[in-house]
């Protein structure tokens, strides 16, 4: 009876992720990624990012970014988003309870930038999302693009590419975000971990089902932003201006999506794991929020990848190893297959010989986080 159990488990969790990855996540795959690339700054950015953008089609855009006590990456990235060939944008900058020290290196910039526009807000709330509220209040523009103080534009075409696919339709355009390139472990694997959550929520945008986007870069409406009365059902946690916002409003026909490698938008990774796991506990906190249906969904992905290693492990243990051979290489080759194309699209080629150790360090990454999310009520941490 229980190697009947443990066999139809392994079974049945091999075949949902199988599903997974050639339903969902293979559309990504095949999906047109724009231009080839080649790396500058250590990003990739496009061949020719001197072509004017299409002037008739452009519509002004607002660029907000909250900050809060970044003077250094004020300094070393916001240039990119001032220099970005397009008509008509402005950047709005909203300094959320900083130093003076931030607020004067904005005034400065603001000096000999003067599309550059500073918001101050000195409210004392934890968390952005009230920040971000303010600076959209205040944007001049009805297109709006999200982005923070630490990251990098791979080029001066992110801003055209990013609105293009906004029309009557389309309000929302998910970004991809990447983490910059880093010595050690600890950065691999978030590089990984990030790319494998944007090949979810890409895909099941692609399948319409779109769930949650990244608020390093993220395009929306204001008219959407107001219609959907802003924050207000969550504005109560410090976090979820991007995923639960997004859950909340997009839906199958009003969402597109961004795979061109000029607009990914680059930032630092954790540089240690401590900061990784509150930053990722917060991140799955949120995530207990979503609509019921992506709950269940992204449940069964995330469990079927535990109990296909977990049961196979038993398999081999109880049964025969020659089975969990069969299920895991029969698995392994398709994940790798898939998310191989993938990594090479989202500019992270050189992952694609770690997918085998990285796909069973997510068991590890589930089995870790899974309990205290379940436990963190606590999400009053600004970034």
């Amino acid at each position: 009876m229980f190697d009947d159990l443990i066999i139809w488990t392994f079974l049945l969790a091999t075949a949902v992720q199988l599903f997974f990855w050639l339903y969902f996540f293979a559309r990504l795959s095949v999906y047109n990624d724009g231009k080839t690339a080649k790396r500058r700054y250590g990003v990739r950015v496009d061949q020719n990012t001197t072509a004017p953008p299409h002037h008739d089609t452009c519509p002004p855009v607002s660029v907000i970014i909250c900050e809060h006590d970044e003077s250094e990456n004020i300094r070393n990235f916001l240039h990119r988003i001032l220099n970005q060939n397009y008509r008509s944008f402005e950047v709005l900058v909203v300094s959320h309870n900083s130093s003076l020290i931030s607020y004067d290196i904005l005034s400065y910039l603001h000096h000999h930038n003067k599309q550059l526009r500073i918001i101050r807000c000195d409210d004392g709330k934890v968390g952005k999302k009230f920040a971000l509220a303010n600076g959209i209040a205040q944007a001049k523009n009805q297109v709006l693009l999200l982005t923070d103080a630490d990251c990098l534009p791979a080029s001066d075409q992110w801003l055209q590419k990013m609105v293009e696919g906004l029309n009557d339709d389309v309000q929302i355009v998910l970004g991809v975000a990447p983490f910059m390139k880093a010595p050690g472990f600890l950065n691999l694997f978030q590089r990984y971990e990030a790319c494998y959550t944007a090949t979810q929520y890409l895909s099941f945008a692609l399948a319409g089902l779109p769930y949650m986007g990244v608020g390093r870069n993220l395009a929306y409406t204001k008219q959407l932003f107001q219609q959907q009365g802003g924050f207000q059902r969550h504005e109560h946690l410090a976090s979820g201006d991007d995923d639960l916002f997004i859950n909340e409003v997009a839906h199958g026909d009003n969402v597109s999506i961004q795979i061109d490698p000029v607009t990914f938008v680059y930032s630092k990774a954790k540089a240690t794991w401590k900061a990784y796991f509150n930053q990722k506990t917060r991140h799955f906190s949120t995530g207990k929020l979503y609509k019921l249906h992506h709950r269940i969904l992204l449940f069964t992905l995330a469990m079927s990848h535990v109990l296909h290693y977990m049961g196979g492990l038993l398999v081999a243990i109880e049964i025969d190893f020659y089975y969990t051979l069969l299920g895991y290489t029969v698995r392994m080759l398709v994940v790798t297959a898939v998310s191989s194309v993938i990594l090479s699209k989202l500019q992270h080629r050189s992952l694609r010989f770690w997918v085998p150790a990285l796909d069973a360090a997510l068991v590890l990454f589930y089995l870790v986080f899974a309990p205290f999310t379940l436990m963190n009520t606590n999400t009053q941490r600004w970034n």
